[in-house]
């Protein structure tokens, strides 16, 4: 027997190495680098937003032009759909999706690669912007849609490989935090949207790799991107309704 830093060994055995898996060498060593860049553009927005939080009267202009508002995405701002999901209202708000999107960002980009990454989010934040705008014409902010949408990729996935989500930590994230999402001023249609989304751009990926070229998956998930927006253009509604309405 051969003593080692872990004990003692056969000889065989303490002449082989570990292999060490780490972020960077999932999916063949490709490191999260669009996981990254989205999580500092949330933190630099946060940052930048000052104020901290949706109270008062002293939001700056980074807030009051990115918040996504039903009213407003009827008034033709649409990039709200977008710049919505990159801005948080706490530090508890922020830090919960940023830490959960740098562990399903980093399995997912490690797996699909950065561009279908990125589509992949894409997908679930237009999603969830939708899944809002349906259940409020009101302020709704955060990652928390794409994040979702990531979460119902590799749900989608994981059933199609054979595993069972319950037996890993996924399925417990995700039982947690869609009973938390009906908590009172959370955006479950959002988080809801962005589920759905996200699933259907697994869905899209796996069979566009089954049935046709190359881009036929990233296709079908930019006509998904097409549908959230349209639809949520179109049950968009003016403020002097919403006001009618309240």
């Amino acid at each position: 027997m051969t003593s080692t830093p872990v004990g003692m060994r056969c000889p065989e055995c303490a002449k082989q190495r570990t292999k060490v898996r780490t972020i960077s060498s999932i999916g063949g060593g490709h490191l999260p680098q669009v996981t990254q860049a989205i999580i500092a553009v949330c933190v630099v927005a946060f940052l930048a937003g000052g104020n901290f939080g949706l109270e008062g009267t002293n939001q700056s202009w980074i807030d009051r032009n990115g918040w996504l508002t039903g009213w407003e995405v009827n008034d033709g701002q649409y990039w709200r759909l977008v710049t919505g999901g990159f801005l948080h209202a706490g530090i508890i708000h922020i830090a919960f999706n940023m830490l959960l999107l740098w562990f399903l960002g980093s399995e997912i980009e490690g797996r699909e690669g950065s561009g279908r990454f990125a589509l992949i989010y894409l997908v679930g934040l237009l999603g969830g912007s939708l899944g809002a705008i349906i259940q409020t014409q009101g302020v709704t902010v955060g990652a928390s849609g794409a994040v979702f949408g990531l979460a119902g990729y590799l749900v989608v996935e994981m059933r199609r490989r054979g595993e069972n989500i319950f037996q890993s930590q996924l399925g417990f994230l995700l039982v947690i935090n869609l009973v938390l999402s009906f908590r009172p001023d959370v955006s479950w249609g959002g988080h809801l949207g962005g589920l759905v989304f996200g699933a259907l751009a697994a869905v899209a990926l796996h069979e566009g790799r089954k049935r046709g070229p190359a881009w036929l998956g990233p296709a079908l998930c930019a006509g998904l991107c097409v549908i959230a927006v349209v639809a949520a253009v179109g049950v968009s509604e003016p403020l002097y309704e919403t006001a009618t309405l309240r």
